[in-house]
């Protein structure tokens, strides 16, 4: 019997910010109902909370038009950040070196899933 699609996904990649700094945000929410996610996320003093917000709300949107499914039963059951392409830079230093300067970049992807009844 084929198994009926309950979850979509919402992906934001290449966004400027370090991936395990991005992940330290991630794991607030994973395991959360989207009402509380979200919550979470707007009173959480980091600068990766709005991007992941948008995310979410991403996420949320592509379950309610793509697979009908309501927000009320929806709950983040996959969220996870993977690191993106690096930036290499270079700073002026004393005596015409350099030194290299990594501005890393992350994918941060979120899946909400339906609570299955019973």
């Amino acid at each position: 019997m084929a198994e009926q699609v309950t979850s979509a996904r919402a992906t934001a990649k290449t966004v400027r910010i370090a991936a395990r700094k991005v992940r330290l945000v991630v794991d607030l929410i994973r395991g959360k109902n989207v009402a509380e996610a979200a919550a979470i996320l707007d009173f959480t003093p980091r600068g990766a909370s709005p991007v992941v917000s948008k995310v979410l709300k991403s996420a949320v949107a592509n379950a309610e038009n793509n697979f009908d499914l309501d927000s009320e039963n929806l709950f983040v059951s996959e969220a996870y950040v993977n690191e993106g392409a690096t930036l290499k830079r270079f700073r002026p230093r004393a005596k015409g070196s350099a030194s290299p300067i990594n501005k890393r970049t992350s994918h941060i992807t979120i899946v909400v899933s339906e609570k299955e009844e019973g």
